[in-house]
């Protein structure tokens, strides 16, 4: 096959990497697009390591404290208040929550900042089923228990595509001009695979679980823990750079990680797992949405925002008594507010817990924990993206590119073929390790931002030079906690599962894998947690 001069400059690109897309950032130096910088408030987050704030100007009561508006704190309220127990306040720090579900829209469309899907649930994701049935996403069960999602909230065809050797294929393994080695590798990869999803530990639970804490305690599977994906990869013989580009691609789509420094277990883990059946959609389907998982964040608020406080900077947590008092700041009017709790459910990043709380060590120690950054880019198009090969689908990807690719936000707006679009492009910044990654990426002004995401688009689909109408960026400079070997199963993981009302917590760094339903389940127990406890 005779490649065009278009598709040899757009492969080269890709196959250069990051250094490609830095060298390729000069080219796109004086295009002149309209968008900001968007992100975590970390510069008043990063107030917590004055420890300087104003004394608390009044007092109230609640008899719960949710600290951190993510899934697991939106969970925890929306159990509180399907329960009748309505005397609760959620603090959430940013201006907005769902943490990273959270979303944007415009005249085109919404979009996600940062989760986008969920998998058809498994037979152990028995707290997430509770919710999609309340929200309409099941609608019901055939006669043989299977559940029936509504049709508009599964994903439709075509579902995924890659660039590769200078055109687009379906699905994302990579078989464009592949060798007969390379195929055998992937029939012996899938069918290991398989055989992990249908497996037993010796306990008789299933090997690999969501949640995951319901997983197999089998010793020989847990040990998986303790070596990286790309290291079980070569003791099984799997060689292929395919092979491992495509398990790389998982690990850092997932866990924001390389294979190299992502556990087995979690890397086996992202295949065996996703066994959800359902009666009207496949076992490979996923559920979204145009705004992605922020469609579910905004239905767990509804119904509890008259209790809900965001721009609030919570500054101390301190057990007290038979309760515990809440500070914080109310970033609008620079007001500090003393708030004393029955309970307080601390449902932020371990990271943050450790500078709030003044309790057990084993509450807040933060040692195995490291956390991935990523960036994101919305870029709003007056047409949509072509190319040759496959056609446009809802996740399109990059062969060997440091950027992951992008969603078309419009794939899922029930109607003709639109004629505009917005893309969500993502990109794991797991070139450098997280500190240095963070440091770098903080450093980078919102042009240079542009420049970059420019870089890796417009080689990809020169047909859209002129028709961008905007460009916003969101760096997340602790997007989720990373699954490095030995911390889903070690020690420390174990501890923090343990709960110590009247402070008790929740968050997927729980779980040590940053995904739905793991946040979800967590929000769901501590609340539940705190209400045993409270009646008892």
């Amino acid at each position: 096959m005779k490649l065009s001069r278009r598709e040899f400059i757009a492969g080269s690109l890709i196959a250069s990497g990051l250094a490609g897309v830095s060298q390729y950032a000069g080219i796109f130096a004086d295009r002149k697009i309209a968008g900001e910088m968007l992100g975590a408030s970390s510069a008043v987050g990063h107030q917590l390591r004055t420890g300087k704030f104003p004394p608390p100007s009044r007092t109230i009561r609640k008899e719960v404290v949710i600290v951190g508006g993510g899934i697991a704190g939106l969970s925890a309220a929306y159990t509180l208040a399907k329960a009748g127990k309505n005397d609760f306040l959620l603090l959430e720090l940013e201006p907005q929550t769902g943490g990273n579900s959270c979303s944007g829209s415009n005249a085109v469309s919404a979009y996600p900042w940062g989760a986008h899907y969920v998998p058809l649930l498994t037979q152990e994701s028995s707290v997430a089923r509770k919710l999609f049935e309340d929200f309409g996403i099941i609608r019901g069960y055939d006669k043989s228990g299977l559940p029936i999602y509504d049709e508009y909230f599964l994903c439709a065809d075509p579902h995924e595509r890659l660039f590769m050797r200078g055109r687009w294929q379906d699905g994302l393994v990579p078989v464009t001009g592949i060798s007969a080695e390379v195929e055998a590798e992937y029939k012996r990869f899938f069918a290991l695979m398989e055989k992990f999803k249908q497996q037993k530990g010796r306990d008789g639970k299933t090997a690999f679980a969501i949640p995951l804490d319901k997983s197999s305690q089998d010793a020989e599977l847990l040990a998986l823990d303790n070596i990286t994906m790309q290291a079980w990869l070569k003791t099984q013989g799997f060689v292929s750079e395919e092979l491992h580009w495509y398990v790389n691609y998982c690990c850092r789509d997932d866990f924001g990680s390389t294979h190299d420094v992502t556990s087995a277990w979690a890397g086996i883990h992202y295949f065996a797992s996703r066994n959800g059946q359902a009666a009207n959609a496949a076992a490979a389907d996923v559920i979204t949405w145009p705004q992605g998982n922020g469609w579910l964040a905004d239905k767990l608020a509804e119904p509890i925002k008259d209790r809900l406080h965001t721009a609030a900077l919570v500054y101390r947590v301190t057990a007290q008594g038979s309760g515990a008092v809440v500070e914080y700041v109310d970033q609008h009017s620079g007001e500090a507010v003393r708030v004393e709790a029955g309970a307080v459910i601390m449902a932020v990043p371990r990271f943050v817990a450790a500078r709030l709380l003044h309790t057990a060590a084993d509450m807040t120690d933060t040692a195995a924990l490291s956390y991935a950054p990523w960036a994101v880019a919305n870029i709003t198009l007056r047409k949509l993206p072509e190319g040759h090969g496959a056609p446009l689908s809802w996740d399109n990807v990059t062969y060997r590119s440091e950027l992951l690719g992008y969603v078309n936000a419009t794939h899922q707006i029930p109607q003709m073929k639109p004629t505009k679009t917005v893309l969500t492009y993502y990109w794991p910044l797991s070139h450098l390790p997280p500190e240095a990654a963070r440091k770098e990426a903080l450093a980078r002004s919102y042009e240079d931002w542009q420049k970059l995401f420019l870089a890796a688009l417009l080689p990809l689909h020169p047909e859209l030079e002129g028709q961008i109408e905007r460009l916003d960026v969101w760096v997340w400079g602790h997007a989720m906690v990373r699954a490095t070997p030995g911390y889903i199963w070690g020690k420390q993981r174990r501890k923090m599962l343990q709960q110590r009302p009247p402070i008790v917590m929740a968050h997927s760094d729980m779980s040590g894998i940053s995904i739905f339903e793991e946040a979800c389940t967590h929000g769901v127990r501590a609340a539940e947690s705190v209400l045993k406890w409270r009646a008892g």
